[in-house]
């Protein structure tokens, strides 16, 4: 059954990305217990650019576990190594890290459905130089745009509270576009 494995937010903050300073939100942290999610978001999280995050339609961003050993090696290869070579849930700047669903099994519309709450899939993720930063390596924006490891962006249909552990089911919507075709037709930029 598929599984939300653990819960990120973050305030945003400005860090140092090719010597300037940039206002992220990027770098999620765990959170625990029961979370309040509402129509924009987990409570206490913030996104530091709304032009191409939050909103109604990407209200949360979910990411499945199963890509993070990909990105452990990716990072790997480029010789990123420091403190943070566990790569940590929420590294992808994910809020939701979730088992037993991935890009390929979600199309627009489908529901997340939770025990208190429900998430309509809405969107994929498309990657920027912020990612190539969190990441610790200029190829990072490639490597997703050619692995299709994206996630996807959900909108808050029913408020309610998650908690890290719980199970939901995965709900079939229309099935008329799949995160995977969506995504596939805006790379083609970051593909060069």
């Amino acid at each position: 059954m598929p599984t939300l494995l653990s819960l990120q937010s973050a305030a945003a903050r400005r860090v140092q990305i090719n010597g300037r300073a940039i206002l992220t939100a990027i770098h999620k942290l765990p959170v625990s217990g029961a979370v309040p999610v509402m129509r924009l978001g987990l409570a206490g999280d913030e996104q530091a650019d709304l032009s191409v995050h939050g909103g109604l339609d990407k209200a949360v961003y979910a990411y499945p576990s199963d890509h993070y050993p990909f990105w452990r090696e990716a990072r790997a290869q480029a010789g990123v190594s420091g403190i943070d070579d566990a790569l940590p849930f929420g590294s992808v700047g994910e809020n939701l890290t979730l088992q037993g669903v991935l890009e390929t099994d979600v199309w627009v519309g489908d529901v997340l459905k939770f025990a208190q709450c429900e998430l309509r899939v809405t969107l994929p993720r498309e990657p920027c130089y912020k990612f190539n930063a969190a990441m610790g390596f200029n190829g990072a924006v490639k490597a997703m745009a050619q692995s299709g490891f994206c996630g996807f962006y959900l909108a808050v249909d029913q408020p309610g509270t998650l908690s890290a552990g719980e199970f939901f089911e995965l709900v079939p919507g229309p099935r008329r576009l799949s995160i995977t075709e969506s995504f596939n037709a805006k790379m083609f930029k970051h593909m060069r």
